[in-house]
């Protein structure tokens, strides 16, 4: 069985976007899908976020499929610099490992990506992944996808006309992303 991680963004939550559709759409196909919720605005950290995830270690494995909106990119990276045994695939969507000058969301994003990362030991741990970002991305540039694309030597999946892949540009729900994702099932 595949166990599949949803995580959300800055500012966000497991009941938003394409999120709840792709849940659902994975259990159909007899995942086992989690989408923890995780302390944002207040209390945003890197550390307090790891500890939430703490009850859900247990179940990264070699099935292992996680899914990153926006902020969790940088989250889900963490976790695979610190985790014993490699995952299958990882699916990261509007990503970014840096600030992004912006003072709604540097100062909570900052500990997630004001640093450097083991990207020798990400790769090591899951060398399947899949980067998706807009042509028009309204918060994260598509440079910084570029950055993130580069650095696991992958290639960028760039989709017109999706702003943030969130509920106001229209995702609701996320068809190439989850047909993606079923070829790793």
């Amino acid at each position: 069985m595949n166990n599949i991680f949803i995580i959300h963004w800055a500012y966000g939550n497991p009941n938003e976007n394409w999120f709840p559709w792709l849940k659902i759409e994975l259990e159909k196909l007899n995942c086992k899908v989690f989408v923890p919720k995780f302390p944002t605005p207040e209390n945003q950290t890197l550390e307090n976020w790891k500890k939430i995830f703490e009850d859900y270690k247990q179940y990264i494995n070699e099935n292992t499929i996680v899914v990153g909106h926006s902020l969790a990119p940088a989250f889900l990276l963490d976790l695979l610099e610190n985790i014993n045994s490699p995952i299958k695939s990882a699916f990261f969507v509007s990503g970014f490992i840096e600030l992004l000058w912006n003072s709604d969301f540097d100062p909570i994003n900052k500990s997630f990506v004001d640093r450097d990362f083991d990207w020798k030991t990400i790769k090591q741990n899951c060398d399947n992944f899949h980067i998706y970002h807009s042509d028009n991305d309204p918060y994260v540039p598509l440079e910084s996808a570029k950055k993130v694309a580069n650095k696991l030597d992958t290639s960028l999946i760039e989709v017109p006309n999706a702003g943030h892949f969130n509920t106001t540009s229209g995702y609701d729900k996320f068809e190439l992303l989850l047909d993606e994702i079923k070829k790793h099932l």
